[in-house]
């Protein structure tokens, strides 16, 4: 009797993120083969090589950003995504930064984006461009919070004495630990949704001030926190892009998305993510 073929999960940017995803999806018995720059190894191709991959690909993960041309997948295979035979759903990594500033209020998977930044305009722009391509085909998009995990946490920057300690009272951002990116996406990849979009949030439970994760690390690792600066005399130090970042306020929602993935997070707080690190989980 023939084997039955194996899923094929096509990872268009393999970075920190795309790498986590392809453990997982390997753990679930797809084959699982991802576009990289510069690594190589068995599963790793060349970005300019994809279309040929999308002709076996079952699902598609993008993970790349999009650049002043738009989304680098559709802007170069384009023909090769619409001609793929056995592709059956599509998952796009995006940003919680299409909502803009909502002055600390919340938002949820049913808010209407308002983006306030360009890089941010392009990401909802690359959005709507994957839903007039996905015509016939699950889509998922992941709006994904602030991206933290093993080698990229406080926990690195407080070892390394580079970690800040910015006050600015009452200004959250949402997180999401990277491993649990992979598990939402891992769940999604199990279901196998019929054709249509769904919008679906990454990150966890408690949006959380920038100085409160600081000072969770310093006390986790037994260390003094660095001195509390005051976000205006912070800022005066900071890059364009940095700013960018403190200009916008917003509680992130997820409980929507938990329900549709039937899921919990294995690190639903930037405690239980930090802490994590520290046992060297991941």
């Amino acid at each position: 009797m023939t084997e039955p073929t194996p899923p094929h999960l096509l990872i268009a940017g393999l970075g920190y993120t795309g790498k986590a995803v392809a453990r997982e999806a390997s753990r679930l018995g797809f084959r699982v083969t991802g576009t990289s720059r510069t690594a190589s190894g068995p599963g790793v191709i060349s970005f300019a090589t994809a279309g040929e991959a999308l002709a076996q690909a079952t699902h598609l993960l993008v993970t790349a950003a999009p650049g002043e041309g738009g989304d680098p997948v559709l802007a170069t295979h384009t023909d090769a995504l619409a001609a793929a035979p056995a592709l059956r759903w599509i998952g796009y990594l995006s940003t919680t930064g299409i909502y803009g500033d909502r002055a600390g209020a919340w938002v949820d998977e049913a808010t209407p984006p308002a983006p306030g930044q360009d890089r941010s305009r392009r990401r909802l722009d690359a959005e709507d461009a994957w839903r007039a391509a996905s015509t016939g085909r699950a889509l998922d998009i992941f709006r994904v919070g602030g991206i933290y995990g093993p080698g990229r946490s406080a926990i690195e920057e407080m070892r390394a004495g580079t970690a800040r300690r910015t006050l600015k009272p009452g200004h959250a951002f949402s997180r999401i630990h990277r491993d649990d990116i992979a598990q939402a996406v891992a769940a999604a990849l199990r279901q196998s949704p019929p054709p249509g979009v769904r919008i679906l949030h990454l990150v966890d439970d408690e949006p959380a001030e920038s100085a409160l994760v600081t000072e969770e690390a310093a006390r986790l690792l037994g260390l003094s926190p660095p001195p509390a600066v005051p976000y205006e005399e912070a800022a005066r130090t900071m890059s364009p892009m940095g700013r960018s970042f403190w200009a916008e306020n917003r509680r992130v929602a997820n409980a929507a998305t938990k329900a549709a993935l039937g899921i919990t997070w294995r690190y639903p707080t930037y405690r239980k993510g930090l802490a994590a690190i520290l046992r060297g989980e991941g």
